[in-house]
């Protein structure tokens, strides 16, 4: 059955919640799934509702936003409203580090990434006969011209995909200022998460020469501040003094599959509200 994912951002104050559940109800709507939270900080409130129409009145994602309209008004609202079944279009792109890349396409292989992908931009060859096994559009696009005119057509091949959403699937290239305005607010990076700390080459290596206890990764939305946007998700996993500089390396490997996966997927379900600089994540049984 038909149902709808309504998100909500605007000022905090009282009677928010009731008068959207009201609205719904007054439209024949059952309320699936809801959550909500209001931030002392920035005083914004924030609001995540999944419903379906029960009635004949209202059925439609245009009708129910006239229906939301007075409400939205009311309070001065940033409202969205998604169809719950419809899949997010995504591209990925990729250098030559492919576990990240391998993990998603194996995910949404199974029917476990609810998402469209809708093609693949690598700046290298690589991972084409990969991508070409899952039957998704694989371009290549070296960085042997200017990287504006190389940016430029990867631009094209996220508007030419109608592509929602770019996730940075260990891409190792820095993104211009102007791509990522571009870009705001729908693309997602993945890294380790020892920065501030070793930055640049061999990270890994890096970490292992200062004897670090946790390796983890941090997913997070591209801005122009390199590595400083929005937190989406993070893990950590304790190490060893016994383990390998190979071993780091692997068990990151795994921390930055799962934790890009969850990203992408809580993004795609519109999980995540920006508050400034911070997210507000509403996940599944919070």
């Amino acid at each position: 059955m038909k149902s709808f994912v309504l998100t909500i951002c605007c000022r905090d104050t009282t009677g928010i919640v009731a008068a959207v559940a009201s609205t719904l109800a007054a439209a024949e709507a059952f309320i699936i799934e809801s959550s909500h939270y209001g931030d002392a900080t920035s005083e914004m409130f924030f609001m995540r509702t999944v419903f379906r129409p029960t009635g004949t009145r209202v059925t439609s994602r245009s009708e129910f936003l006239d229906v939301l309209l007075p409400v939205s008004h009311r309070f001065g609202m940033a409202l969205q409203l998604h169809e719950s079944d419809r899949k997010m279009k995504v591209v990925l792109a990729v250098s030559r580090l492919g576990h990240c890349l391998n993990h998603l396409l194996h995910r949404w292989h199974a029917g476990e990434l609810g998402v469209d992908l809708v093609g693949v931009v690598s700046n290298h060859d690589d991972m084409r006969r990969l991508v070409d096994w899952f039957g998704i559009p694989f371009h290549h696009l070296p960085m042997n011209e200017s990287k504006q005119e190389q940016e430029d057509r990867f631009w094209d091949v996220v508007q030419e995909a109608d592509a929602e959403l770019t996730v940075l699937a260990r891409y190792m290239q820095v993104l211009s200022d102007r791509m990522c305005q571009r870009l705001e607010g729908r693309c997602i990076n993945i890294h380790h998460s020892f920065l501030p700390s070793f930055k640049g080459a061999r990270p890994y290596h890096q970490a292992h020469e200062r004897g670090v206890k946790v390796v983890g990764a941090t997913a997070h939305y591209v801005t122009p501040e390199l590595d400083e946007g929005p937190i989406i998700e993070q893990d950590v996993v304790r190490v060893g003094h016994g383990l390998s500089t190979e071993a780091l390396v692997r068990i990151g490997k795994d921390v930055e599959n799962v934790v890009l996966a969850r990203a992408v997927q809580w993004h795609a379900e519109h999980r995540v509200l920006l508050n400034g600089h911070r997210t507000i994540v509403f996940q599944q049984g919070a």
